[in-house]
Protein backbone atom coordinates (compact mmCIF):
# COMPACT_ATOMS: atom_id res chain seq x y z
CA UNK A 1 0.00 0.00 0.00
CA UNK A 2 1.59 3.60 -0.68
CA UNK A 3 2.86 4.95 2.31
CA UNK A 4 2.12 8.73 2.71
CA UNK A 5 3.37 11.16 4.76
CA UNK A 6 1.26 13.75 6.48
CA UNK A 7 2.93 15.66 8.60
CA UNK A 8 0.17 18.39 9.66
CA UNK A 9 -3.69 17.50 10.66
CA UNK A 10 -4.82 20.21 7.69
CA UNK A 11 -2.89 18.42 4.89
CA UNK A 12 -5.66 15.53 5.24
CA UNK A 13 -8.23 17.33 2.87
CA UNK A 14 -5.99 17.73 0.44
CA UNK A 15 -4.50 14.70 0.25
CA UNK A 16 -8.09 12.57 0.98
CA UNK A 17 -8.88 15.12 -2.54
CA UNK A 18 -5.88 13.62 -4.38
CA UNK A 19 -5.99 10.15 -3.74
CA UNK A 20 -10.01 10.35 -4.74
CA UNK A 21 -9.30 12.31 -8.09
CA UNK A 22 -6.78 9.74 -8.93
CA UNK A 23 -8.88 6.94 -8.34
CA UNK A 24 -5.80 5.60 -6.33
CA UNK A 25 -6.96 3.19 -3.81
CA UNK A 26 -3.84 2.25 -2.27
CA UNK A 27 -3.01 5.91 -1.59
CA UNK A 28 -6.85 6.55 -0.45
CA UNK A 29 -5.98 3.28 1.81
CA UNK A 30 -2.87 4.83 3.13
CA UNK A 31 -4.74 8.03 4.60
CA UNK A 32 -6.48 5.05 7.48
CA UNK A 33 -5.12 3.61 9.93
CA UNK A 34 -5.31 0.14 9.87
CA UNK A 35 -8.29 -0.37 11.70
CA UNK A 36 -9.74 3.07 10.72
CA UNK A 37 -13.28 3.77 10.75
CA UNK A 38 -15.30 4.99 8.05
CA UNK A 39 -19.09 6.16 8.11
CA UNK A 40 -19.87 7.13 4.31
CA UNK A 41 -22.78 9.34 3.52
CA UNK A 42 -25.75 6.67 3.34
CA UNK A 43 -24.47 5.88 7.00
CA UNK A 44 -22.83 2.53 5.42
CA UNK A 45 -20.46 1.98 8.25
CA UNK A 46 -16.78 -0.02 7.91
CA UNK A 47 -13.83 -0.84 9.89
CA UNK A 48 -10.35 -1.72 9.37
CA UNK A 49 -8.68 -0.29 6.30
CA UNK A 50 -9.49 -3.07 3.91
CA UNK A 51 -12.95 -2.96 4.09
CA UNK A 52 -12.63 0.95 3.62
CA UNK A 53 -10.69 0.81 0.32
CA UNK A 54 -13.35 -2.59 -0.66
CA UNK A 55 -16.23 0.00 0.21
CA UNK A 56 -14.50 2.93 -2.44
CA UNK A 57 -12.63 0.33 -5.17
CA UNK A 58 -15.87 -0.74 -6.99
CA UNK A 59 -17.62 2.58 -6.87
CA UNK A 60 -14.33 4.36 -8.43
CA UNK A 61 -14.60 1.55 -11.02
CA UNK A 62 -17.76 2.66 -12.01
CA UNK A 63 -20.23 4.82 -11.51
CA UNK A 64 -17.45 7.61 -9.83
CA UNK A 65 -14.78 6.69 -12.27
CA UNK A 66 -15.07 10.37 -13.89
CA UNK A 67 -15.90 11.72 -10.83
CA UNK A 68 -13.92 14.61 -9.38
CA UNK A 69 -13.76 15.89 -5.47
CA UNK A 70 -12.90 19.46 -4.15
CA UNK A 71 -12.44 19.69 -0.54
CA UNK A 72 -12.01 22.86 1.57
CA UNK A 73 -10.88 22.95 5.25
CA UNK A 74 -13.08 23.75 7.94
CA UNK A 75 -11.22 24.01 10.51
CA UNK A 76 -8.62 21.95 12.79
CA UNK A 77 -9.15 21.20 16.29
CA UNK A 78 -5.72 19.93 18.04
CA UNK A 79 -6.53 17.52 21.54
CA UNK A 80 -3.42 16.65 21.81
CA UNK A 81 -0.34 15.90 20.63
CA UNK A 82 -0.72 13.06 18.83
CA UNK A 83 -4.99 13.80 18.05
CA UNK A 84 -7.02 16.08 16.56
CA UNK A 85 -10.38 16.43 14.55
CA UNK A 86 -10.66 18.10 11.14
CA UNK A 87 -13.95 19.19 9.39
CA UNK A 88 -14.41 19.89 5.54
CA UNK A 89 -16.28 20.33 3.08
CA UNK A 90 -16.32 17.88 0.26
CA UNK A 91 -18.09 18.39 -3.20
CA UNK A 92 -18.44 15.34 -5.08
CA UNK A 93 -18.84 15.96 -8.51
CA UNK A 94 -20.51 13.09 -10.68
CA UNK A 95 -19.68 12.63 -14.03
CA UNK A 96 -21.06 10.54 -17.40
CA UNK A 97 -20.64 7.49 -15.78
CA UNK A 98 -23.00 7.72 -12.46
CA UNK A 99 -26.19 6.36 -13.32
CA UNK A 100 -28.32 9.64 -12.33
CA UNK A 101 -26.10 11.54 -15.12
CA UNK A 102 -23.35 14.46 -13.99
CA UNK A 103 -24.52 16.06 -10.42
CA UNK A 104 -22.61 17.67 -7.38
CA UNK A 105 -23.31 16.48 -4.24
CA UNK A 106 -21.72 18.52 -0.69
CA UNK A 107 -20.94 17.20 2.42
CA UNK A 108 -19.37 17.78 5.52
CA UNK A 109 -16.44 15.51 6.90
CA UNK A 110 -15.53 15.22 10.02
CA UNK A 111 -12.08 13.43 10.48
CA UNK A 112 -10.64 12.21 13.56
CA UNK A 113 -6.79 12.18 13.22
CA UNK A 114 -3.80 10.56 15.57
CA UNK A 115 -0.32 10.73 14.83
CA UNK A 116 1.77 7.49 14.72
CA UNK A 117 5.66 8.73 14.92
CA UNK A 118 6.03 11.97 12.71
CA UNK A 119 2.86 11.34 10.89
CA UNK A 120 -0.58 11.58 10.70
CA UNK A 121 -3.72 9.23 9.88
CA UNK A 122 -7.01 9.11 10.02
CA UNK A 123 -8.68 6.81 13.00
CA UNK A 124 -12.09 7.64 12.13
CA UNK A 125 -14.07 9.83 9.08
CA UNK A 126 -17.85 10.29 8.73
CA UNK A 127 -19.18 11.94 5.57
CA UNK A 128 -22.94 13.64 5.68
CA UNK A 129 -24.51 14.71 2.96
CA UNK A 130 -26.08 18.99 2.93
CA UNK A 131 -29.89 18.63 2.98
CA UNK A 132 -32.87 20.62 3.84
CA UNK A 133 -34.26 19.20 6.82
CA UNK A 134 -37.30 20.80 5.66
CA UNK A 135 -37.18 18.62 2.47
CA UNK A 136 -34.75 16.43 3.11
CA UNK A 137 -33.40 17.03 -0.48
CA UNK A 138 -29.64 17.26 -1.07
CA UNK A 139 -28.59 21.16 -1.81
CA UNK A 140 -25.00 22.60 -2.71
CA UNK A 141 -23.40 25.16 -0.13
CA UNK A 142 -24.52 28.66 -0.80
CA UNK A 143 -27.60 28.06 -2.52
CA UNK A 144 -29.86 27.77 0.61
CA UNK A 145 -29.77 30.72 3.18
CA UNK A 146 -29.15 28.24 6.01
CA UNK A 147 -29.56 24.15 4.75
CA UNK A 148 -28.08 23.07 8.06
CA UNK A 149 -30.99 24.72 10.16
CA UNK A 150 -32.89 23.28 12.37
CA UNK A 151 -36.58 23.39 11.58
Amino acid sequence: MTQLHITQPQEVPAAFEAAWNDHDMASFGALFHDDATFVNRFGHYVRGVEDIVGLHAPIHASIYSDSRLQNDLIDVNILSNDAAIVHFWSRLTAGEAHPAGPHAVDTLILAVLTKDGDAWQIKALENVTLTNPRTGESVLRGQEDDPGAVS
